[in-house]
Order: structure tokens, then C-alpha cells, then sequence
């Protein structure tokens, strides 16, 4: 039997997302407050699912009812259409509602807080330490959000179209939730779409309203498969990090795994002190290393993943199942319980 892979950095177990109900003041950092134009985009993020709509509902009159006299077709192509929508705006709430990562603040004495910055901790850089703008200890795979001010727990990235909030260890499985539902609502309204307009062009004098019905067909396709493109390529991209336990942050920083290199020994260390000008930092800082030395960090970036534990692992570990078909239900959901 094939051996299970073995993560070269071995962190916490993650629990499925079962989150607390959240107050402000369960996480650490100078959390900013929210203005009205942050959600603006999350506006806009309703009005481009809801926008093709009424040309949906439109061409489905015409063709199916007037123009095909098929009303099964008419209430299976409605269902399946508002189902798929129904699903997007169910993950995209709990986005925009769910706080993505809450690192709750551990009461610390000052000595503890003493003994935990001692000189060979002293280091921002070490991952899962401390985190120098929160002034609070950082757990493994947590990174500081500089525009919401406060420390997010595995944060994905920063999304202004999800109220300019983050995704996070709480929000990540709605997330990809969310892209695939707008990825499939896109392929049937355009898949639906492209059809009604092939009949249209081969019969144009059975249409039962010839004027408007193809130009409603039209703008469908054609903004089915932009959004295709667009919510497909962001998805298949999440499909990988996901089957390959990377984050965005991780996977666009190239230089991560200069901070999980070995420490040198203090004999290799004052070899190598008279060769050169000034001893390199450790972790050694990107600006230090020559164009060959950086050149290599990339290659191995993205041949070595640290968190990998197998591509079953890796899915089991974002949507928390534990059962065979675990994931069906899950998937279905957004991730919630």
C-alpha cells in the first residue's frame, strides 16, 4: 500500500469550522472600524448575480412557454437556475457575516510575556510566534491584515467584494462554495442561453417574439461565459491550493520557505563570518540572497508544499469531514455545520 505523505511542518489540528457567536472584542489587534463604502463592492457583487435575471426570465418565457409550449422544460431550467443562486448568496452571506479567523487573546502575565520574547524567540519573522503590530502571540499559518488591523487565523487573502473583509480558517470552505455556485450558475445560463440562440438563427420565423428574444440570448451567452472565465479560472486556482494545502498568502509569497530553514550551526557560522562583509540575517532576508540564490527559493516554492498532507487530507482539513462521503454534505452547504 502507498505510504501516506508526511507534512514537513507539523501544525495544530484543525477542527471543523463550528465558530462561536463573535463580539469585536474576541480578537486581538487595533481593529478598525467600518465605513459604508466598504460594502459597496459587496453591492456591486448582488447586482452582477441578480443582473441577467430578468433576461433569464424573459427568454424562458419566450422560448420554453410561447415559442416550444415545453413548461417542464420551463420549471426544471427556473429551478435549477434560482437553486444555484439561492446557494451563492447563502455562502456569500456567511462571508460577509462570519468573522474568518478569530485568534483569541490567551491572559498572559508579564512574565509569561517575558519568557515568550526571550533572545532566541526574538524574532518577527519565526513563524507562529508573535506578532509585532498586535503585540500577541501569532499561532502557526496566521497572518496580520494590515486593512482590518487585527491578526486573521490560515487568512487566504483580504477580499474588497466580500465587504472588504478577510477569508479566513472560518470563511475559506464558504468562499470556494461560493465560487463554485457562481461558477456552475454561469455554464448553465450561458449553456441554456447559447441553445435557445442556435434555434432562434435556424427558425427565425417560429420565435413567438422575433424583436427582443435573440437579444436577450445574446447578452445571456455572452455574459454567462465572461463570468465563466472569470469565476472558473479563480476557482480551478482555490482547487489548487486546496488539493495542495497552501493559502494565497502562502502560495504568492515565494521567499516562505526561507523561514523554515535549518539553523546553521555556530561553527558553519564563524567559518563563514570573515568571507564576508556583514553576516546574513536568519532567516536570511530576500534582498540578501543573489539572483542564482533566488532563483532556486522560487523553483523549490513551487515543487515543495510544507503542509501537504495528501490530496483527501487536504480537502478533509478545509471542510472538516470525517465520513466517506462526508464532503457531499459539506460541499452542499458551504462548509457549515
Amino acid at each position: 500500500m502507498p505510504r501516506k505523505p508526511i507534512p514537513l511542518i507539523s501544525t495544530y489540528e484543525l477542527q471543523p469550522s463550528t465558530p462561536a457567536p463573535y463580539t469585536p472584542d474576541d480578537a486581538y489587534g487595533d481593529v478598525k472600524p467600518r465605513t459604508f463604502w466598504q460594502y459597496l463592492p459587496a453591492l456591486a457583487v448582488v447586482i452582477l448575480i441578480l443582473l441577467p435575471h430578468p433576461s433569464y426570465l424573459i427568454m424562458l418565457v419566450d422560448y420554453h412557454l410561447r415559442t416550444r409550449n415545453d413548461p417542464i422544460a420551463f420549471t426544471i431550467h427556473l429551478i435549477i437556475a434560482y437553486t444555484l443562486t439561492f446557494l451563492a448568496f447563502s455562502s456569500f452571506i456567511i462571508c460577509i457575516s462570519r468573522d474568518p479567523g478569530v485568534v483569541q487573546q490567551p491572559e498572559v502575565s508579564d512574565e509569561d510575556t517575558h519568557a515568550l520574547l526571550t533572545p532566541a524567540d526574538d524574532d518577527f519573522l519565526s513563524p507562529g510566534k508573535w506578532c509585532r503590530k498586535c503585540w500577541a502571540p501569532k499561532p502557526e499559518r496566521t497572518h496580520h491584515c494590515s486593512t482590518c488591523g487585527r491578526c486573521v487565523l490560515k487568512m487566504d487573502h483580504h477580499c474588497p467584494w466580500m465587504a472588504s473583509k478577510c477569508i479566513g480558517y472560518n470563511t475559506y470552505p464558504a468562499f470556494v462554495h461560493f465560487l463554485v455556485s457562481c461558477t456552475l450558475l454561469a455554464l448553465y445560463i450561458a449553456v441554456v442561453s447559447i441553445f435557445a440562440l442556435i434555434y432562434a438563427f435556424s427558425n427565425p420565423y417560429a420565435l413567438a417574439n422575433p424583436s427582443s428574444t435573440p437579444i436577450h440570448e445574446i447578452f445571456l451567452a455572452f455574459d454567462g461565459l465572461i463570468f465563466l472565465l472569470v469565476m472558473g479560472s479563480f476557482l480551478g486556482y482555490h482547487i489548487y491550493l486546496i488539493s495542495t494545502n497552501q493559502t494565497t498568502v502562502e502560495n504568492i509569497s515565494h521567499f516562505f520557505l526561507l523561514r523554515y530553514l535549518p539553523s546553521p550551526s555556530e561553527e558553519s557560522t564563524s567559518d563563514a563570518q570573515p568571507t564576508s562583509r556583514r553576516p546574513l540575517a536568519f532567516p536570511p532576508m530576500e534582498h540578501e540572497l543573489s539572483y542564482q540564490q533566488r532563483t532556486l527559493v522560487r523553483a523549490a516554492h513551487g515543487a515543495i508544499h510544507i503542509y501537504d498532507l495528501g490530496f483527501s487530507q487536504n480537502w478533509a482539513q478545509v471542510y472538516g469531514w470525517s465520513g466517506r462521503r462526508g464532503w457531499m454534505n459539506k460541499l452542499l452547504n458551504g462548509g457549515s455545520s
